[in-house]
């Protein structure tokens, strides 16, 4: 049986990582593929001209939820687009779940959020210019 966890042992600490499980991980390829055709060809309205990407997803260990990471380029109003997807997170768990009928019985609730990991990279970039 496998574990969900490992445990990681440094000096005297001890504490437990979460792992996510091979089911998991594959789901999480198959909602990030999926989702990424569904907002770049049914959902542009929602992003009003902006480019949006999948970059993560995250799916807890009962394939209830997915944590979905949205890339927001070419809009500063990033947290209002992720907001308006959240907004209709219902449709969009509708048209997922008729191009995984297939391979999921259960199509996870969906949460969106803001992935600013980009923004964090270029903030890192600028200031090791000014340097």
């Amino acid at each position: 049986m496998q574990s969900n966890t490992i445990l990681i042992k440094t000096n005297k600490l001890q504490y437990f990582c979460p792992m996510e499980t091979k089911r998991q991980l594959k789901v999480s390829r198959l909602l990030m593929r999926d989702l990424g055709e569904i907002i770049q060809q049914e959902m542009q309205a929602i992003s009003g001209g902006a480019l949006v990407t999948v970059t993560k997803v995250n799916v807890v260990p009962d394939l209830s939820l997915a944590r979905v990471y949205l890339s927001v380029f070419g809009k500063p109003q990033k947290s209002e687009i992720v907001a308006k997807f959240n907004t209709r997170a219902r449709e969009i768990r509708g048209l997922l779940g008729h191009r995984v009928r297939h391979q999921l019985r259960i199509v996870p609730e969906l949460r969106f959020f803001e992935d600013d990991s980009l923004d964090y990279i270029d903030n890192i970039e600028n200031l090791l210019k000014e340097d």
